[in-house]
């Protein structure tokens, strides 16, 4: 190629050249190399910006006959290897930039991106030229790991991913046994497959590749265990208040009684007591909960609630006051107030010259109770919420803070139900530990006869999947990079703010994995 001029100037650069007259060219259709001009025309190419600057190259190339006489062609456009291709108007490296900013920021970000770099294009033909990218060959996985996702609403697809490379394979909407089997029949090969609990899944997996392992996913078995738990602890709400030590060590009185002494006294206690009676005056009569919500202007969940609840004290629970700046002036306070200062804004004053830095709200607030003859409301710790007892349970005991290992011993001494549980749940963890899975028969046995409905509704699940949770105990393999592929999903989502179509996120999922790890592999083989 010969460059004719350069023109430089504020808004580009622009270059007139030709290609060699003497030098000749292989054929499109045969690669015969030929000489024989037919004529010449100009080729108007955009480069990759230079010092800030787009760069333009009008290039004149020679159109030639074709010297093969079986060749099918004519006449065919010379090319000029690393700067033209065929039906292109933009060179390699500029059209590298383009599907590279197209994968990493997809349509509107990546023209805002590419107008930065002095590129400038459309959002639509930014992601014409991402689709038009090609993606890797698939390769049959030996550990496949397959997992579901929220698309949009109640909406779902499915994900799968090679479990060894960590790289995301394919996807598609809607999670159905059959497309599972159908990929895994077009598939043949994989030996593992890690899936969570689901039953489509299990079948997809038992039609398309009957031969496979399957693994019930580590994280996902703790999961359903840790909810069961939690909906033990919430049927044992009025236990948990046990949790809480003694106001007074040498006279300690019953703390489940005076937490419900306390909340019976306040409003909130008065309504929850009134909607108890309520609801269970007229679902005692046979009446559906969705009768009874519309009557009384509730929700049907709130029905439902109530309608379980044995006792008003299950389904309302008094949040006590969470500790303030105040708080260590409240002595001062009632010392004060002793003294005949009734006045909040003095008052105010006094704490601020004794280093108090809240507002005037904030004591005028605290003094209300002492003008209605009630003494101040101090700062109490709360009994645990079930989620918080579920918590402590499945903790692991070395783990524990020093408020959890002073109140969970209290809790389970009171408690036998959730004592009972806890055992069941360290059992549990110590096959996952130890990765061993012959005590899990028996395990579930005691599930099925522990008494408590949540844990043996569990166990008659896991029976029906036993063999993948004993891999799953016993195996290394587990779902762990379908879960952090599908929050790279739901990232790629966001960013073109929810509205890609599956072809478009899945070729962004993909090939946006093996930029990432081409780039990182760059990264690691570059000497420091």
């Amino acid at each position: 190629m010969q460059v004719l001029s350069v023109d430089v100037s504020d808004a580009a650069v622009a270059v007139r050249a030709r290609t060699r007259s003497d030098i000749p060219a292989g054929c499109t259709g045969c690669g015969h190399l030929s000489e024989w001009c037919h004529s010449r025309y100009a080729r108007h190419l955009s480069d990759v910006a230079l010092g800030g600057r787009p760069l333009y190259i009008d290039l004149s190339v020679r159109r030639l006959y074709c010297e093969n006489p079986v060749c099918p062609k004519v006449t065919f456009a010379e090319q000029v290897p690393g700067l033209t291709v065929r039906y292109q108007r933009r060179t390699p490296s500029a059209q590298r930039l383009v599907e590279a900013v197209g994968v990493v920021l997809a349509g509107r970000g990546g023209a805002r991106m590419l107008r930065i770099l002095d590129v400038t294009l459309s959002r639509c033909t930014v992601l014409s030229q991402l689709m038009r990218v090609p993606l890797p060959p698939l390769e049959t996985p030996r550990v496949l790991g397959v997992d579901d996702f929220a698309l949009y609403g109640d909406t779902y697809g499915t994900l799968l991913v090679d479990a060894t490379t960590r790289l995301p394979l394919t996807l598609w909407e809607g999670r159905d046994a059959e497309q599972l089997s159908r990929w895994l029949r077009e598939h043949p090969g994989v030996e593992v497959a890690c899936r969570d609990g689901s039953l489509t899944y299990r079948q997809g997996i038992n039609a398309g590749a009957p031969d496979a392992v399957q693994v019930s996913d580590r994280f996902h078995l703790w999961q359903g265990l840790s909810r069961r738990v939690q909906d033990i602890a919430s049927a044992h709400r009025g236990c948990l208040p046990a949790a809480l030590p003694p106001a007074d060590e040498t006279s300690p009185a019953p703390v489940k009684e005076s937490t419900e002494n306390a909340a019976a006294d306040s409003r909130a206690g008065r309504h929850a007591r009134r909607l108890f009676d309520a609801v269970h005056a007229l679902t005692g009569t046979g009446r559906s909960h969705s009768s009874v919500a519309r009557e009384l202007g509730l929700d049907r969940r709130t029905v439902s609630k109530y309608a379980r609840a044995c006792t008003w004290q299950e389904v309302m629970r008094r949040p006590p006051r969470k500790p303030s700046a105040l708080d260590p002036y409240l002595d001062y306070l009632q010392q004060r107030w002793d003294e005949g200062q009734h006045s909040a804004k003095i008052l105010h004053e006094e704490l601020q010259t004794k280093g108090y830095p809240g507002h005037y709200q904030r004591v005028k607030m605290a003094v209300a109770p002492l003008r209605r003859g009630l003494p101040l409301d101090e700062p109490r710790e709360r009994p645990p919420s079930p989620r918080e007892a579920a918590r402590w349970i499945t903790t692991h005991p070395g783990r524990r803070n020093l408020h959890i290992n002073d109140r969970l011993p209290r809790l389970l001494d009171h408690c036998p139900e959730l004592r009972h549980t806890h055992d069941l749940v360290r059992r549990f963890a110590s096959m996952l530990d130890n990765r061993d899975a012959t005590a899990l028969a028996g395990w579930l046995d005691d599930l099925t006869y522990s008494g408590l409905p949540p844990l043996a509704g569990l166990a008659g699940a896991l029976r029906e999947d036993r063999q993948a949770v004993a891999q799953g105990i016993a195996t290394p393999y587990n779902s762990g990079v379908n879960e952090g592929r599908i929050t790279d999903v739901k990232l790629q989502k966001r960013l073109m703010a929810g509205r890609a179509g599956i072809p478009l996120l899945r070729h962004r999922v993909i090939l946006i994995a093996h930029l990432r790890r081409r780039y990182a592999d760059l990264a690691s083989a570059s000497p420091r």
